[in-house]
């Protein structure tokens, strides 16, 4: 099968649960890859530098910019987020899948510039749902929370541009789903023209 590896891009609105999704996929497929991406926001309670995201200036963000550094990158809710390109370039060309959780703005760029990739639109089970999911967070104001909802329906209605859609439910039945569009992907016939080449040469009458 194919040797090179999968970009997985998973959005959805502020929320929906990525992060989680993304960190359950990670224990379950050991052969993932999560990339970390830049952002110019300060860490929420419990993230760390490098883990979660690599923390820096906007200086700094502006920097990798003029340098052509990302492969992806978005100005939202007032701070800037970048996927690193050589970091996620480096492991396909090694036969790592990597996931990218990043939010629309970034994955529309990432469908112009690498369209073999699998995007993937994380939906909540309801709008009550994910109201409640934001508040729980604790990290935001009255009027915030407004900004991210209405923010939220703008982002729902561009998961008819993804080629698949989640609702996540529950994070093991959602890991479940992604896994098996995983699965399919790695055997999609486009993506599998070396073997089917070598195998027509080797078979000779």
């Amino acid at each position: 099968m194919s040797q090179h590896g999968l970009l997985i891009v998973i959005s959805g609105p502020s929320g929906v649960g990525k992060g989680t999704v993304c960190q359950a996929l990670l224990r379950k497929k050991a052969d993932l890859v999560f990339s970390v991406s830049k952002t110019t926001r300060q860490p929420r309670p419990g993230e760390k530098d490098g883990v979660n995201y690599f923390f820096v200036t906007p200086e700094e963000f502006q920097k990798s910019i003029a340098e052509g550094d990302f492969l992806e990158y978005a100005c939202v809710y007032d701070h800037y987020y970048g996927t690193p390109r050589r970091a996620v370039e480096r492991m396909l060309a090694a036969g790592r899948d990597v996931i990218l959780e990043i939010d629309t703005q970034g994955a529309l760029q990432v469908m112009q510039t690498y369209p073999q990739g699998v995007f993937i639109f994380l939906l909540p089970p309801s709008g009550a749902e994910l109201r409640s999911r934001i508040i729980k967070r604790g990290t935001e104001t009255e009027e915030t929370l407004k900004k991210r909802l209405a923010a939220a329906k703008s982002e729902i209605e561009l998961a008819y541009k993804y080629q698949y859609v989640i609702v996540n439910d529950h994070v093991e039945t959602a890991c479940e789903r992604i896994c098996a569009i995983i699965e399919a992907e790695k055997m999609r016939v486009l993506r599998n023209k070396a073997l089917i080449n070598a195998l027509v040469e080797e078979v000779k009458a």
